[in-house]
């Protein structure tokens, strides 16, 4: 208790004239600070340059439906997008890996199990928002009529035996997993085997042959992200409590960060060719785009909707509430990685950006990225949660069957549930709608009509469930103030000697960049200044 209250009164209790330290900075800079215009372009040129990607990628892909090309002429078109993407899963791994070590690593437990509850928390409660908001939506504007079926025709997708249980089963078999290498290249997720019986009949003597369903526990391609996060997040708290003989395990892997990030540098500036080509290629893959729009233009336009209503409004006002800040400042700082996340449809894949631009343009406190959007990138599917609660009842429309209060009830907890399910992958949610359905019963076929258009619709929610990991950064941080800093007085009490001018100096070089520091003793006040 001594050493709690000593560290709080070093953080939080104003330093005495006589032991203050004072900084003087001279910057070097023989440029010209630039101003107006050309200093915000000169700041926002990838922005720019990925917006103007977006639009080139819709131009051309627009602009070259009517030439009827080729697959191989769309497969070049859209090959510089493929190795984009490729490029950006291929960091994936180490990123996820070297950001949870080093960022438990560097909090203590106590601390680590605080910040991963009030994430939990926030998720949970994000995500049911959203699809009570779906809900709302879908039940007022009623985008689903009979009608449409007649058009559409029946569905072809049938997997009644897929149900909630087994996938909140399989979603903790894939958080504990039992190889770790295994991990990073397969998920464990429950199959349904039809198996052929035999049985001898003694009464005719003859063989009865008879068909039996067995659930059997697999193994199918993917990384078990959950899996990979749980490990490293238990692997960095427990290398935290280990003192002296961790230091160098938690340098490699605060060392592999800083390299994976460079890295990330130079992959952000092929964003804007990486998106143009892979919008472009998207398009023009889509067979039959205007007879599919039209017939699901409303559905479309629901989900579209709510994903603007939960970003700019819903969202806005948590920020305000918690932060007391300008929120629209803090999501014009994302458009970059929302712009990835729409082009990819994939959280993971928009992860490297997120993560360069809220450590280096939104300065959110490392510690707290390093944490939650790897987690978030898992678990956090707003966007999913609103699109499954919206296709739910609005296949029930279609299909001519009315829920009641409290199968809506069930929809919107069962639609949340399964969100946290959920992999960061394109699509995932489709095979996440087959068990919400089978809950509210309602034909599960049905699913496969919405393939056609859900390569739009997954981009839209994508943005959804990133930005919420990164506003669940921004308030997490927040509550985690105190923590923090009682943690950063504790880290300078150990390593700054105020009495040592050369450790001075190489702190606050580290922090403040290349500047012209001049340390100098005052004999007459008994003071250092630099």
């Amino acid at each position: 208790m001594e050493d709690t209250s000593r560290f709080s009164e070093y953080l939080f209790a104003k330093m005495p004239e006589e032991n203050t330290v004072k900084i003087e900075c001279t910057e070097h800079s023989d440029k010209k600070e630039m101003t107006g215009a050309k200093k915000w372009m000169s700041e926002n040129l990838l922005l720019l340059g990925t917006l103007l990607g977006v639009a080139i990628g819709a131009i051309i892909g627009f602009g070259l439906r009517p030439c009827n090309l080729s697959q191989s002429s769309i497969m070049l078109i859209s090959y510089p997008g493929e190795l984009f993407m490729r490029l950006l899963k291929l960091i994936i791994l180490p990123l996820i890996i070297s950001s949870l070590v080093a960022g438990s690593a560097s909090l203590n437990a106590k601390l680590n199990g605080r910040i991963a509850v009030r994430t939990l928390i926030y998720f949970l409660i994000t995500s049911i928002i959203n699809a009570i908001l779906g809900v709302v939506l879908v039940t007022i504007i009623h985008p689903g009529h009979p009608g449409l079926k007649e058009t559409l025709g029946d569905g072809t997708e049938n997997r009644g035996a897929t149900s909630m249980l087994d996938s909140l089963l399989d979603l903790g078999r894939n958080i504990v997993a039992d190889n770790i290498f295994q991990a990073t290249f397969q998920q464990a997720h429950t199959a349904y085997i039809n198996t052929s019986v035999v049985t001898f009949n003694a009464e005719n003597g003859t063989f009865d042959s008879s068909e039996l369903t067995e659930r059997q526990i697999n193994y199918r391609a993917g990384t078990n992200t959950l899996g990979i996060v749980f490990f490293c997040l238990i692997f960095g708290t427990i290398l935290g409590t280990l003192g002296e003989k961790s230091k160098v395990v938690i340098e490699f892997f605060t060392v592999t960060f800083e390299v994976v990030m460079k890295f990330v540098t130079g992959v952000m500036w092929l964003t804007p060719f990486g998106i143009s080509s892979v919008i472009a290629g998207k398009i023009l893959s889509v067979n039959d785009l205007a007879l599919v729009i039209s017939n699901l233009a409303c559905f479309i336009a629901t989900v579209v909707l709510g994903v603007f209503i939960y970003q700019l409004i819903i969202m806005q006002l948590i920020y305000l509430l918690f932060l007391r800040k300008n929120p629209f400042k803090f999501y014009a700082g994302l458009i970059q990685s929302t712009c990835t996340a729409f082009a990819t449809a994939s959280t993971a894949a928009a992860l490297p950006i997120t993560f360069r631009l809220m450590n280096d343009k939104l300065k959110i406190d490392t510690r707290i990225t390093r944490f939650v959007l790897p987690i978030g990138c898992n678990i956090n599917m707003d966007g999913t949660a609103l699109f499954v609660a919206i296709a739910s009842v609005f296949i029930a429309q279609m299909n001519g069957i009315e829920l009641g209060f409290g199968e809506l009830v069930t929809v919107c907890f069962t639609s949340t549930a399964a969100s946290f399910s959920s992999a960061s992958v394109p699509s995932a949610a489709l095979v996440l709608l087959l068990m919400v359905l089978s809950a509210i019963d309602t034909p599960v076929q049905d699913v496969s009509l919405l393939f056609a258009v859900d390569w739009i619709v997954d981009r839209f929610r994508t943005t959804n469930n990133m930005l919420g990991d990164c506003y669940a950064a921004a308030v997490v941080e927040l509550l985690s103030k105190k923590e923090l800093m009682a943690a950063d007085a504790i880290l300078q009490e150990s390593s700054l000697d105020y009495e040592d001018g050369n450790s001075l100096r190489n702190s606050i070089s580290k922090d403040l960049g290349p500047s012209e520091i001049v340390i100098r003793d005052d004999k007459r006040n008994g003071t250092n200044n630099i």
